[in-house]
């Protein structure tokens, strides 16, 4: 393991078991996480962050904000990536796989009982209740968006890197806005920025967690983006070669995680192409599937489990969601495997560094704007949701409350008064 505040270049060819914690320990708290995260990926990384920046320091907030930008680049759930990234720097290939399973098992295991009627809610009686977590999400992305701004905006360059990337995002929405304002960013930065408010982070940053450590070698990211790319060219070969209905349905889950950019609700067109169109699913129970996804903590990219559960041709049930989900993943868990490696080496360089000081900055400008639309305009229905998540921000910035504590809070109050 490198000792705590050297550079990530200085241990170029450490061997793959410099890790940092336990898989027990990552999936125990991920666990957490996936049991509340609510109000969509947006507010995922701002639970990220206050639990794993501020709370418990098992990084830094330029590393942190680093694995926020490189999975803006890739496509599939960014929440989930990052996730995957923390497990797998904090242990290993054994801690991605549990920060996974951890984050994503509660919200899955609440759509295959839907798609079975156990989870059947009414929409008049959850309606009070999910307004409050929205409210809640609000506060929570507010919360990032402000202490990401402090660390990575805090100078005039900085900041209006950060202002324009949020025009930017607001106006040209969705994905190829997206990576845009991070490109646009990462070039603005490599202009503007001065190297001096870049030094500290290129050498890395104080305290615990402060510098991103990841046990996996150049030649392994290789391995794995080839094997990501012959499994997004083979499987719908290997499929239509064989008739397999699950290797069919493994292609069509794994195509749409492999795909989509942005993430969340971006998948779900192409998820409708892939089982509506095909007649997998039908149209009623394909809205009714995406509406008590709503309602769930954890990532939406979970509404794969239900839809492979309520599957009209085999494999269908238990055996079709646990085929759904993982295809659905696995793209994002390849990826991230394979691009760390590289991002975290490009990262020490001076260049780079003063170009990802604008690709933070942009970040910093895409949470603000997302903060906007959707979470403020979705969570924000009425004087008494405003009231939540002023609430709810006081008491995360002011009573250091844990979001999680805020979240359960939010959605009690919006079960009695909304």
């Amino acid at each position: 393991m490198p000792p705590r505040g050297v550079p990530v270049s200085a241990h170029a060819a450490a061997p793959e078991r410099a890790v940092r914690g336990s898989a027990r320990e990552v999936f125990r708290v991920f666990l957490g996480l996936g049991l509340t995260s609510f109000g969509g990926p947006v507010a995922h990384l701002g639970y990220f962050r206050d639990m794993f920046v501020v709370r418990r320091r098992w990084l830094g907030e330029h590393a942190y904000a680093d694995l926020v930008a490189l999975c803006q680049f890739l496509p599939g759930p960014a929440s989930s990536q990052v996730g995957m990234a923390i497990g797998l720097q904090r242990a290993g290939y054994a801690g991605l796989l549990a920060a996974w399973v951890a984050f994503t098992l509660p919200s899955a295991l609440l759509l295959v009982a839907f798609a079975y009627g156990a989870g059947a809610l009414g929409a008049d009686a959850g309606t009070g209740w999910i307004q409050g977590l929205k409210a809640a999400a609000v506060a929570v992305v507010a919360h990032a968006v402000l202490g990401m701004a402090r660390t990575l905006a805090a100078d005039r360059e900085r900041a209006s890197i950060a202002v324009l990337g949020m025009i930017g995002a607001m106006l040209v929405p969705g994905a190829a806005g997206q990576v845009g304002v991070i490109v646009l960013g990462g070039l603005a930065g490599l202009a503007a920025v001065r190297p001096a408010a870049v030094v500290g982070a290129a050498v890395g940053e104080a305290g615990e967690g402060g510098g991103l450590s990841v046990p996996v070698r150049r030649r392994t990211g290789l391995v794995f983006l080839a094997l990501f790319a012959a499994l997004l060219a083979g499987l719908p070969l290997l499929a239509a070669a064989t008739g397999d209905p699950a290797l069919l349905l493994a292609d069509s889950f794994y195509r749409a995680g492999a795909l989509v950019f942005g993430g969340g609700h971006v998948v779900l067109p192409l998820l409708q192409a892939e089982v509506v169109d095909t007649g997998l699913v039908g149209r009623e129970a394909f809205l009714a599937g995406y509406g008590a996804a709503q309602a769930v903590p954890g990532p939406l990219f979970t509404f794969a489990a239900y839809l492979g559960a309520v599957t009209q041709a085999p494999p269908t049930g238990i055996a079709g969601a646990v085929i759904a989900l993982v295809a659905i993943f696995v793209p994002s868990a390849l990826l991230v495997i394979g691009g760390v490696p590289f991002w975290s080496r490009l990262r020490t360089d001076p260049a780079a560094r003063r170009a990802l000081a604008g690709v933070n900055a942009a970040v910093v400008g895409l949470l603000a704007a997302a903060l906007y639309d959707p979470v403020f305009t979705e969570g924000i229905t009425s004087h008494t949701a405003m009231a939540i998540a002023a609430a709810a921000f006081v008491l995360l910035t002011a009573w250091r409350t844990p979001a999680w504590a805020v979240v359960i809070g939010a959605g009690a109050v919006g079960f009695a008064f909304l």
